[in-house]
Formats: structure tokens, sequence, C-alpha cells
């Protein structure tokens, strides 16, 4: 390619540019809302990767051509301001001693360049200023003619600030270089911060370069090359590197021009070098977007995690209340029911002899009310209604109520289910009590139903009055609670057996042996689903707080793609190194 021009005008990049939007837009809608270790540290790359494409690599590939942008980083008191103001000749960007400082960075160019950088291009969420500002969402750009065409810099807060604010800022204007400068003092030099942040350019592949500043005199020979083989560890050799000593300032508080003359030279000439800032920005950009593949597939094995994760969450409640509805079917199974107030009332009721006269007599709803009228009490069958009634209410709601501990338990032991659980899940849903009563009351009732349309083809039971199919729905109920599944069964319906006998003899005059039995499984199965309806309710509390968090399962597999695209098209386009100037271990003299 002839050109940068050239360059930025060739399809090939255009589908890198849309590869890269597409990329762009995956990032944007992708969320990491499940409080699990790591997650936070993957949204603050998503974050950071967006903010990447936007503030740098998207509009810089648009523009490949357009003026250089070195941002000047470095630790407090490092002395970025100055070192800013004295390549460029004038007090553009406030030195002071306070920490911290807050105000709006200061980006100085050429005024042939000012139109590039005074539009919203690179670093697009930052208002232009012309002046200064205390607003750090802002960008203050100034103009100097003393500094070269092609070339701009940008001075950062500080990367060690005590001001969370302006550690963010410093790292969001850092990924939005061109070269990032890197400035440290003699007594600072192997902190940890910078080091950190230095890691950082290489994983992206932007080009750096350092001064040591504020060097000692006869301290440089020793701390310049040890710099140097702390540069060669960390994969950082080929980084240029300035060395400026102790110095007085100006009057503006500037340095001395023979102070940072090897440092403008080299500047100068990337200014001047279309080639040397096409290497600049290639290796940059290149760097920039070959970077992308490692951290979007961290971003998407995250992503898995979030989707795992709200699977165990789902699968600890659905476990539990599977556990809930085994635990009723065995209820229903072993008989317990028939026992204490039910198996009482069911005694009574078999003992006294109405339930064989309800079968065999045509004796109507008006003699029950008559005698329930004269003695105040409920007939037998109401009373044993009430107790089987009470007996499945108690059951269902021990069962809720050990799910929703065991579903919590679970949440709990989880971290991401630990912060998603609220008080309320703890226990059952408030209106457990009521809607139990509800469903054995309309189960009831279609056992009732299920005895009628039982009844209506058989030509004998023209022959029983409608208070025996209400006898009769007795005995089936009796029937889905006890051991097996006919009547007398064992221990539970033992008492008055000559009597439970006889209406079972008297069932099976009515329906047939295998009638009976059908209309007992019948039941249990009928009510065995209303508690299944019952339980997915409650569990469904659990859903509400994890929907919040909307987990999408297609998350990783969009950002894998994405990100494939991306590679499919950087393949094709030429973003070659390239040979950025190197002038090695620099030396300069002078009193500060």
């Amino acid at each position: 390619m002839a050109s940068n021009g050239a360059f930025t005008k060739n399809p090939e990049v255009g589908k890198l540019a849309a590869a890269l939007i597409g990329l762009r837009h995956t990032l944007a809608t992708t969320r990491y809302t499940l409080k699990l270790p790591g997650a936070e540290e993957a949204e603050a790359s998503r974050a950071a990767t967006v903010a990447q494409l936007d503030d740098y690599l998207l509009p810089r590939i648009r523009r490949l051509d357009a003026p250089l942008l070195v941002v000047v980083g470095g630790s407090t008191g490092a002395g970025k301001s100055t070192l800013v103001n004295s390549l460029v000749r004038a007090p553009v960007s406030p030195a002071g001693v306070l920490r911290p400082t807050t105000r709006a960075p200061v980006l100085v160019c050429h005024p042939a360049d000012l139109p590039w950088f005074a539009g919203n291009h690179l670093l697009p969420g930052l208002a232009r200023t012309s002046g200064p500002s205390t607003d750090q969402n802002s960008l203050q750009v100034v103009n100097a003619a003393h500094l070269s065409p092609g070339l701009a810099f940008l001075d950062a807060p500080d990367i060690d600030s005590v001001v969370d604010s302006n550690r963010a800022l410093a790292t969001q204007l850092l990924a939005a270089a061109d070269l990032w400068l890197f400035v440290t003092t003699a007594a600072r030099y192997a902190d940890a911060v910078p080091w950190a942040l230095l890691r950082t350019a290489r994983e992206r592949g932007t080009v750096v370069a350092l001064v040591l500043d504020r060097v000692p005199p006869g301290a440089a020979d020793e701390i310049g090359p040890h710099l140097l083989g702390m540069l060669r560890d960390k994969g950082l050799g080929s980084a240029p590197l300035f060395v400026l000593p102790e110095a007085s300032l100006d009057g503006q508080g500037l340095l001395a021009e023979r102070v940072i003359t090897p440092l403008r030279a080299w500047f100068d000439e990337l200014a001047n070098s279309t080639q040397a800032r096409t290497a600049v920005v290639r290796r940059t950009v290149g760097g920039g977007i070959d970077a992308l593949g490692p951290i979007v597939a961290h971003l998407a094995d995250a992503a898995d995690e979030q989707v795992a994760a709200d699977k165990t969450l789902a699968e600890a409640v659905t476990t539990a209340y599977a556990d809930a509805q085994l635990a009723i079917e065995n209820g229903m199974h072993d008989g317990i029911l028939l026992r204490g107030e039910v198996l009482s009332r069911w005694q009574e009721l078999v003992g006294t002899g109405d339930l064989m006269r309800a079968l065999q007599a045509r004796i109507g709803r008006a003699r029950d009310r008559v005698v329930a009228s004269v003695t105040g009490r409920p007939a037998p069958g109401k009373q044993f209604q009430a107790a089987l009634e009470s007996g499945v209410v108690t059951l269902i709601r021990g069962a809720a109520a050990d799910a929703a501990e065991k579903a919590s338990t679970a949440w709990q032991q989880h971290a991401a289910g630990r912060n998603l659980l609220t008080p309320e899940l703890r226990k059952p849903s408030p209106d457990l009590q009521a809607n139990a009563e509800r469903l054995v009351r309309d189960w009831q009732r279609a056992v009732l139903d299920l005895v009628r349309q039982e009844a209506e083809g058989k030509l004998k039971i023209a022959k029983v009055s409608a208070y025996a199919v209400n006898a009769t729905g007795l005995l089936v109920m009796v029937s889905v609670f006890a051991a097996t599944a006919f009547i007398p069964t064992g221990l539970e319906v033992a008492t008055a057996a000559g009597t439970t006998v006889a209406a079972q003899k008297v069932l099976e005059a009515i329906f047939g042996d295998q009638a009976v039995r059908t209309l007992a499984e019948q039941a249990r199965a009928d009510l065995l689903t209303r508690v299944q309806s019952l339980l997915h309710a409650e569990a469904a509390r659990f859903d509400g707080p994890r929907a919040m968090t909307m987990v999408d399962p297609r998350t990783a597999w969009r950002l894998r793609d994405s990100a494939s695209d991306v590679v499919e098209a950087r393949q094709v386009v030429d973003l070659p190194a390239g040979e950025v100037p190197r002038p090695g271990l620099i030396k300069t003299a002078g009193d500060r």
C-alpha cells in the first residue's frame, strides 16, 4: 500500500471496521450480573474493551493517517506536566505540588492538527474545552506553534492517584494512545503500579517509550542499565528509554532546552516521518486488535460461568421441590394420613353404621341436614372430610417448607445465590395455607365427580341415592391414602372391619372390583397433579430473582462468533509492526 491515505480507503479495512463494530455491539450488550468470583473483573474488562474500541480502535482504523497521539502517564509527582510543557515550550498544562490534582486532562497539538483533536474522534466521550476545567469528563485542547505537526501530547492524571476517578481516567486515556510515554523517577521506577500498566501495554502491542526523570548526578550509570534489564525481563526491551537528570526550571517552569533536546529530537523524527508515524500506528492498532482475541475469550468463559451458575441455582430449586413432591407422594402411599384425627373420624363414620346405611339405602341429604340440626354436630362424613383435608394440608405445608429451606440453603452456599436470596424465599409463601386448603377441597369435589361419572353407565347405581354417591366418594378418598389401592387396608381401617368389608362388597357390587381400584388411582393421580402445580408455584418464587439477572445462554456464543469475525477480517488486513525509531539509552546533562 502506497500510503496511509490509500490504506484507510481499502475495502478490507472497511470489513475489519465492520467486524469491530459488531464486536463492540456484542460487548456492549454483555453483562455479568451474577456475583461470581471473577465477575467483577470480567465486567471491568468488558467495559474497558468497549471504551478502547470507542476511544481509539474504531476512530483510529477509520483514519490511520491522522496525527499521532502521545499520552504521557506516570506516577504521582513524576514531572509529567513539566515535561509536556517543556516539550512544547509553553506552560500549557499546569504543574503543581499539591496532590491529588483534580482537573480535566490537557491535550496539546500543532494548530494544523486542531480540527482532528477538537472534534469528537478519539475519546468521543470527553467534551472538548478550550480552557482549564475541573470536569474530568472534559478534555482541554490547546495548540502550540512550537510543536511539530502530526504529533500531539496528552497529559494524563496520575496512574497511582489516591482518587479512584483519576486512576480510571488515566487508564482510559492510556488506552487511547498511539504511543505511551511513561514518566517515572529515579526513586520510583521500580513501583508496582507503572509496571502493571506497562504489562498491559505489552499485551496490547502498544508502542511504549519511557522517561527516567530526576536522576541524581552519577546515578544514571547504575539506574539506567538496571531499568533496561527490568524492561527486557518484562518483554519491553525494545522500548526507547530517556534518562533526564535533576535540573532546575526556568521562570515559566520549563526544563532547559539542552535537557530535553534528545527527547524532542526523537519526537520530531516521529512527527516528520510518515513512515515512522505509520509504523507506530500500525503496531499499536494491530496489537490492540490482536489483543482482543484473548480478552474476548476470557469474557466468553466468564459468560459460560454465568450460565452454569444460573443453571445450578435453577437445578437446586427444581431438586428441592421434586423432593417435596416425592415426600407428599410417599405420604399418600404409606398410610400415615390415616392416623390421628383422620382415623378417629373414619372409625366414627364406620362404627356408627352411617356409611353402610348411606351406601345401602335411598337416604337423601335432607335427613343428614335434620340430624345435624338436632345434634348440633356436622355429619360424620363431613367431619371425616374436614379431618382428611387438614391432614393433607399439613403434609403439603411441611413438604413445601422443607423445599424452601433446601433451596435457600443451596443458594446460600453458592456465591451467586447468596446475593439473590431474600428472607421471603427462606419460607413458604404466605398464601400456601389457603392455597393448599382450596386444593384439597377442589380435589374432594373432583373425587365425587369421578364417582358420578363412573356411575353414569351402570344401571345398578339408579337404585342408589346421591347421598350414597357421596359416601362412595369417601371410600375412594380413604383408598387413596391407604397402603394398598383397596379397602380394607391393614390397621389404618381395621376398626369395624366387618362393616368396612361389607362396604367394600357394596362398592364392588355397584362398580366392580377393578373400577374401585381405577377410581382410587385416578383420584391419587389427580391429587398429585394438583400438588405438583402448587409446588411449581412455590418454586417459581425463586425464578424472580434469577430472571432479574437476565443471564443469556447465548452470550458466550455471540462473543466468540464476533471475535471470530474480527480474526477473519484481521487476517486479510496488512498491519505490519514496522520499525519504530529507537534511540536507546539517552543521557542528558544539566542542572535543575
